[in-house]
Order: structure tokens, then C-alpha cells, then sequence
């Protein structure tokens, strides 16, 4: 028992020897490699890179981004490479082989160590490569990415080496799409034949240069017939993806006008009115954003959050205000009221010209709403117009809560197919004429707040939606909830499938044409009311 209890002592000691000798051996490799990125020529200092990333030293990816970030300096005094940060009489430094914190020094006393194009691309590639090993899977399929776009004769080595290890099917895919790569390199037909086809139908556009620079020096038929299918697939996948973000744009661009002509069906729907001041209500709600930013600089990202309901409750009040200080004289006479919302959108831009600004106002987008969701690299999605894509879905579906479930939406339907009945039974018409007013209102600042994200906020924000939103009105239906969503996601898809061919502007005159012999074919839309109302 006694020996056993030495035996295990022995070997614990042994390995921690040996461990401790493999520590240092790697420290001193370390040191070397870091010493060498100091040296006179790119090249050698592209060795050095070299070195630096085989030593897989715990500080190595911290030493190559202060080089790749211009922050790796030489001490002049004796030759030590150094991390530099900026400081109030010069520079920090901290010791790049140790981490060792060497003080504050003169900016005069150190020199910074120069990089160009084919080493900073080296650097990249060389913190890729220390990245594949990491735990994130965010982070080790950038570091294939690239890998595969800085590609070298080491490279499918790596790759197939990290692939053997990799749990995630999709980084997997990527390694051995980067293994293929060197693959086509090789001098066995065969060998490049079952490399073509690995990388057949992937949209990587290195994938596709090197296949096009193949297709052009192959002298093998058989070869050359894979490589064309391989080609035709991708731009097969192309294609598809192209159409897919087409389609995600058209229904953007649905979701804005949907939600710019929503309060406008409402109230045109239920009063009969021309509100020629509903782009000044949207623009009400964009510049409510911009004062609640404004007013909270330090919660960009909860200001949406609450600029959403601030801007419903200013546009509906002013809507109120509207319907009952001008528009409750003048129901019966339309061309009336058209001028008289006319004006009053006059007068609502002059406002916000005097009390805020005659000039375009900044309007931050929140960190959860920038960026793109990035499916993989021919296929990507702006987070901003995805966001308002749903969002415009939530307003559709708390409309429909509202006109269906509430008493206020029965009086609403009620006063929109009968309003004599409605009277008659003891609905009080002209209070759900102020109240739908105001939730069409509202509805329109919410818009605003949206359209804050997507364009310049300016007195003239309304202006640019105004139209579209009566054409999306006249087309779905008016009144029409349902005839709302589909006319704006149509007329958005229809525009954006229009645009590559004929331009943004004869986009929308035709358009406006097809609007036109529409209506010349169904005068009531795509869903026409029914019952009295249709009378």
C-alpha cells in the first residue's frame, strides 16, 4: 500500500515536471516568435505571424490584433515589443510575450511596428486560425469565413484537422467546403472532380471565383462538365436567394405603407373623410421619437419602447382635436373638408418648423434594431425592416382585437354600415366619430415612429406617404382592414419586382396606372364593404 501511495506521488511530480517544462518551452517559442515581428522585411515578419500562431500561446491572439489594430510598438531603449494604449502624457504599455504592465512612457520613446496589405491579411488569417478552437460558434465560423477568404496552401490542412473536431453541422459544412478548396489544386482529375462536387452549390463567393479561375486553365472534359454544373447550381441558389430578398423587401416596403394608410382606411372608412393632415400626423409620431431620444440619451434602446405609445396618445389627441374643433362642421361636404385637412397639415408642418426644427432631425436607430441577420453570404436581412415586418402584423392584429372584441369597435362597425340605425338605437355617432378620428390618429403616429427607423425625420415626413396611402386605401378597400394589409404588401412586392427593370420612380407610376384600371374594373377594391354600407 505504501509503495503504491510513493508510486502516485512519483507520477504526480513527473507530470507536473513535465507539464511545467512544456509551459516554459512554449513561453520561450512564444517570446521568440513576438520578438520577430520586429524584424526589417514584411516577409520575415509574415514568418514571425507564422510562428506566433503555432506556438497557440493563450496571449497569441491578443499580440496579432494589436498588430492588426496599428497598437504593437518596439521599445527604442531595448528592442521590446510592446502593447501600447493612449494615455495623458504618452503611452501605456504592457509586455506583449507576458502581459506584464510596464507604465506610462513618452510617445517619442517607442516605435510603432509596420504593417502592409499582405501582412495585415496574413494577421487576419492567423487570428482565424487560433479562433477555430474557440467556444463560440459565432466566433469559429467567422474564423472559417476567413480562413476560406484568405486562403493559402496551409489552410485545407487546418480545416480539415478543426472539421474532424467540430460538433456544429453547419460550420462542419463550411470546413469542408475550405478542405475542397485546396482540393482543386490537386493533380489527380479525380481528386478535383469530388472537390467540385463538394462545393456544388454553395453560394461562397470565394467558391465561385475559384471555380471560374479553374474552369478557365482545366484541360480535363470531364472536369470541366462538373465544374459548369457546379456553377449552374450556385447561380441556381443565386437566383432563388435574390428572389427571397426581393420578396423581403416588397413586403418591407408593404409593412410601411401599411402602416402609413391603416388609420386613414379607418377613418375614411367609417366618416367618409379626406384627411389630406394624416402624413403631419405620421410626422407628429416620428418627431415624438425624436423627443424622447432626445430627452433620454442614455436608453436609445428602451426609447422605442416608449416613444410607441407616446406618439399613439400625441397624434390621436391632435386627431381628436382635429375632428372636433373642424371636421365635425363639415361632415356631409368632402371637398370642404379636403381643404380645410389641407390647410391644417399647412399649419401642423409650420409648427414643427417654429418649436423643433426647419431641418431634417437624427433619429438613432436602438442596437437590437441595427445590423442585418446574415442567413449566410448571398442571403441577408436588415433587422430594422424585419422588426417593422412584424411590428406592422402586431398593429393589424390588435386593430382586428380592438373593431372585433371591444364595445368601442361594435359601435364603430355599427356608425361605418348604418349611421342612422346606429343614432336610433342610442350610439352617440359623433363620440365614435371623435374616437375613431383619434385611433386613426394614433395609429398614424405609430406609423411615425416606425418611419423614424427607415428615412429622414422632417417637417415634410408625411408628404412622401400621403399618396401611397390613399392608393393602398383605394386599392384594398375602404374601410377594409384585411383589404389594407393585402393592397400594401401587394403594391410594395409588385414595386420592388418593378424596380430593377424600370427604375424607382417609373416603378411607381406604373404603379399608380395599375391602380387606375383597377379601379376602372372594380371600383370597390379587392374587398369591398357589404350590407349598407356598400350602398
Amino acid at each position: 500500500m505504501r509503495i503504491r501511495i510513493w508510486s502516485i506521488l512519483a507520477l504526480f511530480v513527473f507530470s507536473a515536471l513535465v507539464t511545467g517544462s512544456a509551459h516554459a518551452q512554449q513561453q520561450q517559442d512564444f517570446e521568440t516568435a513576438v520578438a520577430g515581428l520586429n524584424a526589417r522585411s514584411f516577409s520575415a515578419k509574415q514568418q514571425a505571424v507564422e510562428a506566433v500562431v503555432q506556438t497557440a500561446h493563450p496571449r497569441a491572439a491578443a499580440v496579432l490584433d494589436a498588430m492588426l489594430d496599428r497598437r504593437l510598438y518596439v521599445r527604442r531603449e531595448d528592442n521590446k515589443v510592446v502593447i501600447v494604449a493612449p494615455a495623458q502624457a504618452g503611452f501605456m504599455l504592457v509586455d506583449a510575450s507576458t502581459g506584464t504592465d510596464l507604465g506610462a512612457v513618452e510617445q517619442r520613446t517607442v516605435k510603432r511596428i509596420s504593417t502592409n496589405n499582405r501582412l495585415r491579411s496574413a494577421l487576419r488569417t492567423g487570428l482565424a486560425k487560433l479562433n477555430l478552437g474557440d467556444p463560440s460558434a459565432d466566433v469559429r465560423l467567422a474564423a472559417v469565413g476567413q480562413i476560406i477568404d484568405n486562403f493559402d496552401e496551409t489552410s485545407a490542412a487546418l480545416l480539415q484537422e478543426a472539421a474532424e473536431q467540430e460538433q456544429d453541422a453547419q460550420i462542419r459544412e463550411l470546413m469542408e467546403i475550405g478542405v475542397a478548396l485546396g482540393g482543386l489544386n490537386a493533380a489527380d482529375p479525380e481528386q478535383r472532380m469530388a472537390a467540385v462536387a463538394t462545393m456544388k452549390g454553395s453560394v461562397n463567393p470565394e467558391v465561385r471565383n475559384r471555380l471560374t479561375t479553374l474552369l478557365e486553365s482545366e484541360q480535363d472534359e470531364r472536369v470541366i462538365k462538373a465544374v459548369n454544373s457546379a456553377l449552374a447550381a450556385i447561380q441556381d441558389r443565386l437566383n432563388r436567394f435574390a428572389l427571397i430578398e426581393t420578396i423581403f423587401f416588397g413586403l418591407s416596403l408593404g409593412s410601411v405603407l401599411f402602416l402609413a394608410a391603416i388609420g386613414l382606411a379607418i377613418t375614411f372608412g367609417v366618416m367618409g373623410v379626406i384627411n389630406m393632415a394624416h402624413g403631419e400626423l405620421i410626422m407628429l409620431g416620428a418627431y415624438t421619437t425624436y423627443l424622447i431620444q432626445l430627452l433620454l440619451p442614455n436608453y436609445i434602446d428602451w426609447s422605442l419602447l416608449l416613444a410607441v405609445p407616446a406618439a399613439f396618445i400625441v397624434s390621436g389627441l391632435f386627431g381628436i382635436a382635429i375632428e372636433r374643433g373642424v371636421i365635425r362642421f363639415l361632415y356631409g361636404r368632402p371637398l370642404e373638408t379636403l381643404l380645410a385637412t389641407f390647410g391644417i397639415s399647412l399649419v401642423l408642418q409650420q409648427l414643427v418648423r417654429t418649436t423643433i426644427s426647419a431641418q431634417n432631425v437624427p433619429v438613432a436607430n436602438p442596437s437590437w434594431m441595427s445590423g442585418s441577420w446574415e442567413i449566410n453570404s448571398a442571403l441577408s436581412l436588415t433587422l430594422n425592416r424585419l422588426y417593422i415586418l412584424l411590428f406592422a402584423l402586431l398593429v393589424f392584429a390588435a386593430l382586428q382585437l380592438i373593431l372585433k372584441k371591444t364595445s368601442l369597435g361594435l359601435q364603430v362597425r355599427a356608425v361605418s354600415q348604418n349611421r342612422n340605425m346606429a343614432k336610433a338605437i342610442g350610439i352617440r355617432a359623433e363620440w365614435v366619430d371623435a374616437m375613431t378620428f383619434g385611433l386613426g390618429a394614433g395609429i398614424a403616429g405609430v406609423a411615425g415612429v416606425a418611419l423614424s427607423q427607415l428615412t429622414n425625420v422632417g417637417p415634410n415626413l408625411g408628404q412622401s406617404y400621403i399618396i401611397d396611402s390613399f392608393m393602398v386605401v383605394v386599392f384594398g378597400g375602404v374601410g377594409n382592414l384585411w383589404g389594407t394589409l393585402v393592397g400594401a404588401m401587394s403594391l410594395g412586392v409588385g414595386n420592388k419586382f418593378l424596380e430593377p427593370y424600370s427604375g424607382a420612380v417609373l416603378a411607381k407610376i406604373l404603379v399608380l396606372v395599375f391602380i387606375i384600371l383597377f379601379i376602372q374594373k372594380r371600383p370597390r377594391g379587392l374587398f369591398a364593404q357589404r350590407g349598407r354600407a356598400a350602398t
